[in-house]
């Protein structure tokens, strides 16, 4: 695909290589949260059916973006409040004895939750140490045991961009009926994500990063075997007949259908939703394995250059097409993320690895940019 810069609020002086930090919004995506926002000045124009509308459409967008049945997906704030909701909903599930494998070196939002659910019902933490050929998957695999009840994972390796295979994971599970949850963050929207067949118990992605979301705004998967479940909120907005305002003291202990019990309270912010209902329209209308397709083309040239200077990127195989991650035996520099700042050049450095994450705004210009600053300095 041809640069999309046209589509965000990038100056031509800004090269910004860190999407799996903080996404820029699209435009069409910024005015509609203004106009969301603004509305709040004429409260009289903001109907019943407005507190619901929105929802049902990021759930339809959802599932003809990214796949899977959208009756599956649900509104929530942040990737902690959704595996938070997961670990209290397997709190009944598991118990002393029990193995929950992680990730080492795990972002805190798929530890944490864990860490509690381990304390709760006595089950063991289970670190999945990095690989030294960077092969996450045989790592985890390798952790699993007839004990192991809970494999918290992700699709790639929110540091550097390593691969985990996650049917091949999802197989293992189920041989030792163990429930599979799944933080998709730094990968959901940019690279492509089978729901059929990996079949998550659970997944949730913060939207802000690749989903192209505002802050705020984050997307929840619960299989529907879990549909039953009691959700983390107990909401009017989520029970059934919530839509006749005039009959909310007739309290109703049924809940919507699918997995709309998981969703927060004040779903349908309108300065927060119609900037995901936006993204999830781009997102669609691109194809997710093209953006993936794009972005995989643009590292490749990344890591070429970088291996020209002396830097180590993860290798192809083990790497997923929208991060990479690159690092140096000799170590690298304490003032390179300062030093390409102040140049308008933006990566992340995560532990031992730089990490490249750009979108589809990056055009020529930007990878000229980048590649004569990372000579100069190395």
């Amino acid at each position: 695909m041809e640069s999309q810069r046209n589509l965000f609020d990038i100056p031509p002086d800004i090269s910004y290589f860190n999407c799996a930090y903080n996404s820029p919004l699209l435009v069409k995506a910024g005015d509609a949260l203004v106009k969301g926002a603004l509305s709040k000045r004429h409260p009289w124009d903001r109907k019943p059916n407005d507190f619901f509308d929105d929802a049902e459409k990021f759930r339809k967008l959802t599932a003809k973006a990214l796949g899977g049945n959208p009756e599956c997906f649900a509104v929530v704030p942040s990737a902690s409040y959704g595996l938070t909701a997961a670990a209290r909903i397997l709190e009944d599930h598991m118990g002393k004895g029990d193995e929950i494998i992680v990730l080492e070196e795990a972002f805190s939002s798929n530890y944490l939750p864990w860490l509690r659910l381990s304390q709760v019902t006595g089950a063991r933490m289970v670190v999945a140490k990095t690989p030294t050929d960077l092969n996450w998957t045989q790592a985890v695999l390798d952790r699993i045991t007839p004990q192991t009840k809970l494999i918290a994972v992700c699709n790639c390796h929110w540091t550097n961009g390593a691969l985990l295979d996650l049917v091949e994971i999802k197989k293992a599970a189920q041989v030792m009926d163990a429930y599979l949850t799944l933080d998709v963050t730094q990968s959901l929207g940019a690279m492509p994500l089978d729901f059929e067949a990996v079949r998550p118990d659970f997944a949730v992605a913060s939207g802000y990063k690749w989903l192209l979301f505002p802050y705020g705004l984050s997307l929840f998967y619960a299989d529907p075997k879990w549909h039953h479940a009691r959700p983390l909120e107990e909401t009017w907005i989520n029970r059934d007949g919530a839509e006749i305002f005039e009959k909310l003291t007739n309290y109703s202990d049924v809940y919507k259908p699918g997995a709309r019990r998981f969703e927060m309270g004040q779903k349908c912010i309108p300065s927060l939703l119609p900037g995901g209902l936006v993204a999830l329209e781009q997102l669609g209308g691109w194809g997710v394995a093209n953006i993936a397709a794009s972005l995989e083309e643009i590292n490749d040239r990344i890591a070429l250059a970088l291996q020209e200077i002396g830097l180590t990127p993860i290798p192809k195989k083990h790497r997923s097409p929208h991060i990479l991650g690159v690092s140096s035996d000799q170590g690298l520099p304490d003032e390179l993320i300062p030093q390409l700042a102040s140049k308008n050049i933006f990566i992340s450095r995560r532990g031992s690895s730089l990490r490249f994450a750009p979108h589809l705004y990056i055009n020529e210009n930007d990878l000229d940019r980048l590649f004569e600053t990372l000579k100069a300095v190395f």
